[in-house]
């Protein structure tokens, strides 16, 4: 049966048919790997933060000099060149933005399981993961003006 509410039991299907609960010591231990696969995602999006920086560092986007940049910009841009973008700090982020997607909505599946315990394992994991490996670092802003004009 499919809850629609919170409830609290330690009978709970996980994702897939084959991770059901049916005593106290199971559930103990989906709650326990909920937990960790949490903080997981919390270190995965500050790896995934870190990769961002070093691919940005790559490359310089310097502002149009020209008043009329707006004007002249295209509408649709053409296909990157190989040298361009596709470096390898890049290239890691991209995967590491698909990994982190696909534990983000498993953990969403998971809280939509509707048991409270699965709730409270999955909040207080990204909650401790965030406390963790996000150190708060980027929240700092770095604006790089090349062109100091008046």
């Amino acid at each position: 049966m499919m809850h629609i509410t919170f409830y609290w039991c330690n009978k709970v299907t996980l994702l897939f048919d084959f991770w059901r609960t049916d005593s106290w010591s199971s559930y103990a231990l989906a709650l326990l790997a909920c937990f960790i696969v949490s903080v997981f995602y919390q270190y995965m999006e500050d790896r995934h933060q870190r990769f961002k920086i070093l691919s940005s560092k790559s490359k310089k986007n310097y502002p149009p000099s020209s008043s009329n940049a707006a004007v002249n910009t295209p509408l649709l841009y053409s296909f990157p060149t190989v040298g361009s973008v596709w470096n390898s700090a890049r290239f890691a982020t991209a995967i590491l933005f698909g990994i982190n997607s696909a534990i983000g909505y498993m953990l969403m599946l998971a809280i939509m399981s509707f048991n409270g315990g699965v709730f409270v394992a999955v909040v207080l994991g990204l909650s401790i993961g965030y406390l963790l490996f996000r150190t708060g670092k980027e929240d700092v802003v770095v604006v790089d003006n090349p062109c100091a004009c008046a």
